[in-house]
């Protein structure tokens, strides 16, 4: 157990060494839960209990929100230094998570019980302006979900998945389907195949056969 810790101890040095002072990360240690979970696994459900916020090591969580009619609608990622902050006001009043996350890439974090939250943002301002810039990352991604759908910019929502995907993957070349990006952008196939080729005319990606490359 105590051999558990020291590892987790090391392993927020690493990644959290530079973020959380010290005595932050010797609490983390004590009371942190690493979670290990592979690609496709569901994170959190809409309506779940929120009991633990994670600190992502390494992999990605896709956040989704359902619409009226049940379809998922991409939020935002969750990746290496990041946690879901927009979660924080259902944290603080221990309301049912709004959200759902699956996991995107394999996923190594450590997860933090929701009732420490509220306590370290008083004690520690290093928490305190960790969890401020992710909330403000978020919801700036947020608006820009809702502005894309209200405007209608499908494309510029198409070329900023498919850059982020190439990023996460370190290759311009995506083994992808036309499907899984329809799926994730709450979209029809025929509508992203159609405005695949309309950017691959202006030279933003290159089509190929089950394969896109991002220029």
């Amino acid at each position: 157990m105590e051999n558990d810790k020291i590892i987790l101890r090391e392993k927020l040095n690493e990644h959290y060494g530079s973020i959380f002072e010290e005595a932050l990360i010797n609490e983390i240690a004590e009371i942190g839960i690493q979670k290990k979970m592979e690609e496709g696994i569901r994170f959190i459900d809409i309506g779940d209990e929120i009991t633990h916020i994670p600190l992502v090591i390494d992999g990605v969580i896709k956040i989704v929100r359902e619409d009226d009619n049940g379809d998922e609608i991409l939020l935002y990622f969750l990746e290496h230094q990041s946690t879901c902050a927009i979660s924080f006001a259902n944290c603080i009043h221990k309301k049912r998570s709004i959200f759902r996350g699956t996991v995107e890439r394999d996923l190594d974090c450590i997860l933090v019980p929701v009732d420490k939250i509220e306590d370290w943002l008083i004690k520690y301002g290093s928490w305190r302006v960790f969890m401020i810039d992710r909330y403000n990352e978020r919801l700036l991604e947020m608006v820009e979900v809702i502005e894309n759908l209200a405007f209608k910019k499908l494309d510029k929502r198409i070329l900023k998945y498919l850059k982020y995907e190439a990023k996460l993957a370190q290759d311009k070349f995506l083994n992808i389907t036309h499907q899984k990006i329809a799926h994730d952008l709450n979209t029809s196939r025929v509508c992203v195949s159609r405005i695949l080729k309309k950017l691959e005319r202006k030279g933003r990606v290159k089509l190929g056969r089950n394969i896109i490359i991002v220029a």
